[in-house]
């Protein structure tokens, strides 16, 4: 492991929880600093985004990024859960009046940005308590519809009652709720029976390890440098000074040492920057009153040099 940590995508199987996970890498590595940036549940299997070692402080920067999956929902049977774990709790056989077209016209309308209700048996917490344990215990869980964008939804595959999607979604979309709702608008029900999650922001599946991989001692790993973990963040580059500055929780200009402004989007009130010196990452910063505060420093002033005297850390 790099002695300033990384971020480890590991390709998840099928059956362990993304906690068991945790768990694995961190006797495999010999470390307790471990954390996965976005659950997977059992059923699926693909890209799951560990930080490990010092870079587990970025694991709040990677959480709300897209995610891209393939999944196969099958018609005509739901579960409470809307996948092939759960118990069946309804069967019909209205799939067998449809055809592909009618179903690739239900597909494409599932692109846009929609109020989604999460599943009962899910991890959305209820005033501070997983949804799915209130439920186990026979409590009546209705929970609140949140705003989710399906980027793309493309068919990949017809074979009643199978239906093979490749989606593109916003971050916190349940895919079970998609197979639920794909199945209600043409007319019968549904639920997943299989979900391989193929991204998370940039990182693919063919950037992932296997698990074996990660339990082999000393074996290689292809190991994601923080910089480029929160490559979808603005950079700015920043000289010594500006190094020792941001280790006293100092603000920097948003413009460069050249004057240049900083592009950091339209949104400034709210944008993040990566702050980087010599090809590493020193920072996460926010803008500010037109001014950069340090949010996380992953430098000390010793490893930058001595800063100006009676300066004092931003809080």
């Amino acid at each position: 492991m790099p002695a300033t940590g990384g971020v480890l995508a590991v390709d998840k199987p099928v059956g362990p929880t993304s906690h068991d996970v945790v768990a694995r890498v961190r006797r495999a590595l010999d470390t307790r600093r471990v954390g996965h940036t976005g659950t997977l549940d059992p059923l699926a299997s693909g890209v799951l985004l560990l930080c490990v070692g010092p870079a587990t402080r970025l694991s709040q920067f990677l959480v709300g990024r897209d995610k891209r999956y393939r999944t196969t929902i099958r018609l005509g049977v739901e579960t409470d859960s809307f996948d092939a774990e759960g118990e069946v709790v309804a069967t019909d056989d209205r799939w067998r009046t449809l055809d592909e077209a009618r179903v690739r016209d239900a597909v494409s309308g599932l692109v846009g940005t929609h109020d989604q209700v999460p599943p009962a048996l899910s991890a959305k917490k209820v005033d501070g308590e997983p949804a799915h344990r209130r439920v186990r215990r026979g409590e009546d869980v209705r929970l609140d519809a949140v705003s989710v964008t399906i980027h793309a939804a493309d068919l990949l595959d017809v074979t009643l009652p199978d239906v093979t999607l490749a989606l593109h979604v916003s971050s916190g979309t349940f895919v079970r709720a998609i197979a639920r709702d794909l199945a209600a608008g043409l007319g019968t029900t549904g639920h997943l029976t299989a979900l391989r999650r193929t991204a998370v922001g940039d990182v693919r599946l063919e950037d992932a390890v296997s698990m074996e991989a990660v339990e082999v001692a000393d074996a290689p790993l292809r190991w994601i440098d923080p910089l480029d973990a929160v490559a979808h963040l603005p950079l700015r580059v920043v000289d010594g000074e500006g190094a020792r500055r941001l280790a006293f929780g100092q603000r920097l200009p948003v413009t460069d040492t050249s004057g240049s402004p900083l592009d950091v989007g339209p949104d400034a009130a709210t944008t993040l920057v990566r702050i980087a010196l010599d090809g590493a990452l020193v920072a996460i910063a926010e803008v500010e009153e037109q001014a950069l505060r340090p949010r996380k420093v992953f430098v000390t002033p010793e490893e930058v040099g001595e800063g100006p005297r009676g300066t004092r850390s931003v809080p």
